[in-house]
């Protein structure tokens, strides 16, 4: 019996041991993203230790630390990755909020949504947000949340164009920030702001460049020089050109420049490169101008962060009608007004009703903002029109009467291209709409296979049930990266199996026992591919991660997928597991196997199974060219 009692107490010791090192392994992580999420020579070192810490908030049962491990991989999908991921872990993120009721967590998370949304240009539905977040800070009368949501209102209202009104707003959350300790960020964020709204606020530059200097002091104090020092700095710059001091203002664009390629940091490169060539179009150095400006439209175009996209097509029309390229600079004229009324769309007419009440002057300005913008534009349009005009009547005066007829099919071209260009419009937002519908029907199958297996005793049934549970899951991942993606008929599979592993590996609780890693580079397939391609992956990572690994031994899966030149398809699952016997009957059902091996005959495929210190699974599919 003693010796019964001194092996329990020798147990318990250890378990409390590793626990105790969890804890500690978990809070060295967390502090170490703390301090590299805005500023890190590699940023893939970022996603692996928030997913290190997510398996460890899981071990040890840590929901707060389970929440700010998804919140570090909302930040590092928006700066370094893909930004329908961040959307993803901001919902995690918010539904354990949700859950403990933590309402400045909830708010946070909120203001996280609205930075999201604001790299996508949707500027009504992140101002809803900054003042979903402002009610639930002002129930907790939490200071320094309520001085950041005034502060998110004056960046709000820099594009809804009411400058002096954000002015106010930020001097507000100045105001409280200032009297509170440790809120040095959240003030040189502020000081940024504010900044913003006093360039076109007050004829006084000297009272913006006082602001962004405030902010870029307290970043210098704070030792921080990553993402936020690199947006006031830029924001600097961009007073010392309105200021004319434009040496002052290269300088600033190109020491973000440099600090940008060394972070690795490619969507960061667009400020510095649109603002570079600007300054020289000021400075009437056109030639040196042009190909700062198109290589900034085409890391927007790449990045997907479009927010700025009609302001660098406006400079590369004056740009080349400046270099007496007519047609070029018509062309780009024409891009410039159509993002222009898009962009014009998204702050003024998307607004909800019941947040509108709230900035319905800022809504005013906006549009009267716009419809001198829109004067302007027509006038503008009309001058490229009569000077292309005179130029090629002059050159083709003698083929007047053909001119005369060209113009008139050109006309006509264009009222088509706009009404296939209207008719494109809504069948993309009814293709996302469906793909939304989708998923969210999905996600009710998912939840009530779900519920389901939990009134089952047999284990049997409860393992087939969770592996529908998974099999629907993989396909409702497909379609919610669809209608959240830029493109809408292709999916990036690399990104797709890290989060279906994630998926199955927390069905299966095993995030601390199974490691899964895609050794594949960026690769996008069309929908009719991914899914039975997703649903091959899903089978095989189940079966993996039931039976490879017995008796809580720890492993590796591995998937890869790449496109050859001979247009086919390779697919590779393996596991470094125990094996698999040679023609040994299938374990479970066999229904998975079953399922793969149709799948498989679907993709024109052939399969290969090799048993090596583990298992590997090889697919070579031929891929559907005669489209």
């Amino acid at each position: 019996m003693k010796q019964l009692t001194i092996f329990f107490a020798l147990l318990f010791a250890i378990t409390c041991s590793a626990q105790h090192s969890n804890s500690k392994k978990l809070d060295s992580l967390l502090n170490w993203l703390d301090n590299h999420i805005h500023n890190s020579k590699d940023s893939t070192h970022i996603s692996k230790n928030a997913h290190k810490a997510i398996a460890l908030s899981n071990t040890t049962k840590n929901s707060d630390a389970l929440a700010k491990s998804y919140s570090f991989l909302i930040t590092y999908h928006k700066d370094y990755s893909k930004l329908d991921s961040a959307f993803i872990y901001l919902e995690k993120a918010k539904d354990i909020y949700t859950q403990q009721e933590n309402n400045n967590a909830l708010a946070n998370v909120y203001l996280k949504h609205k930075e999201l949304l604001m790299v996508k240009a949707d500027y009504a539905q992140a101002t809803k947000k900054t003042y979903e977040a402002l009610e639930l800070y002002e129930k907790t009368n939490n200071k320094k949340g309520i001085a950041q949501c005034y502060a998110a209102i004056c960046d709000l209202k820099y594009y809804e164009r009411s400058y002096a009104e954000g002015v106010e707003w930020c001097d507000k959350a100045i105001a409280i920030l200032e009297q509170l300790d440790n809120a040095k960020v959240e003030l040189a964020e502020t000081y940024r702001f504010k900044a913003f709204d006093q360039l076109f606020s007050t004829s006084n530059l000297e009272e913006a460049l006082e602001s962004i200097n405030t902010s870029i002091d307290l970043y210098k104090e704070l030792n921080e020089y990553g993402i936020p020092m690199m947006a006031s700095v830029n924001w600097r710059g961009n007073i010392y050109k309105y200021m004319e001091r434009y040496d002052e203002a290269i300088a600033d664009y190109q020491a973000n420049y440099d600090n940008s390629t060394k972070l690795g940091l490619e969507r960061y490169l667009i400020p510095s490169l649109a603002n570079t060539g600007h300054v020289y179009y000021m400075q009437g150095r056109y030639e040196e101008a042009l190909p700062y400006n198109l290589k900034a439209i085409e890391l927007i175009k790449k990045t997907g962060r479009v927010r700025n996209l009609w302001e660098n097509y406006m400079h590369v029309s004056n740009i080349y009608e400046s270099l007496g390229e007519y047609e070029s600079a018509l062309h780009y004229h024409h891009l410039y007004a159509q993002t222009l009324e898009e962009f014009k769309d998204n702050v003024i007419f998307g607004l909800e009703s019941e947040a509108q009440a709230k900035y319905e002057t800022g809504q005013k300005n906006a549009t009267i903002y716009f419809q001198d913008e829109k004067i302007a534009q027509q006038k503008r349009t009309q001058i490229l029109y009569i000077i292309l005009a005179s130029l090629l009547a002059f050159i083709l005066f003698g083929l007047f009467y053909n001119y005369r007829k060209r113009q008139k099919r050109n006309q006509e071209l264009q009222i088509l291209n706009k009404e296939l260009d209207t008719k494109n419009k809504q069948n993309e937002l009814l293709l996302r709409e469906i793909h939304h519908r989708v998923k969210n029907n999905l996600e009710m199958v998912k939840s009530l296979i779900s519920l389901q297996s939990a009134q089952l005793n047999d284990s049997a049934t409860k393992e087939a049930m969770i592996a529908s549970q998974n099999r629907v899951q993989s396909m409702g991942i497909i379609h919610q990266k669809l209608y959240q993606g830029e493109n809408l008929g292709a999916i990036e599979m690399k990104d797709y199996f890290i989060n279906l592993g994630d998926g199955i590996l927390d069905s299966f609780n095993a995030e601390n026992k199974v490691k899964i890693e895609c050794a594949m580079e960026n690769l996008e397939l069309d929908v009719d591919t991914a899914v039975p391609i997703g649903l091959i992956v899903n089978e095989l990572l189940t079966n993996a991660i039931k039976y490879a690994f017995p008796d809580d031994a720890k492993g590796i899966i591995n998937i890869s997928l790449k496109k050859n030149n001979d247009a086919t398809l390779t697919l590779k699952v393996e596991d470094n597991g125990i094996g698999k016997v040679k023609n040994a009957p299938a374990k479970g059902s066999g229904f998975g196997s079953q399922l793969i091996q149709l799948l498989t005959l679907q993709l024109n495929g052939k399969m290969q199974e090799i048993i090596d210190k583990g298992t590997a699974v090889l697919f070579q599919f031929k891929l559907n060219t005669s489209t």
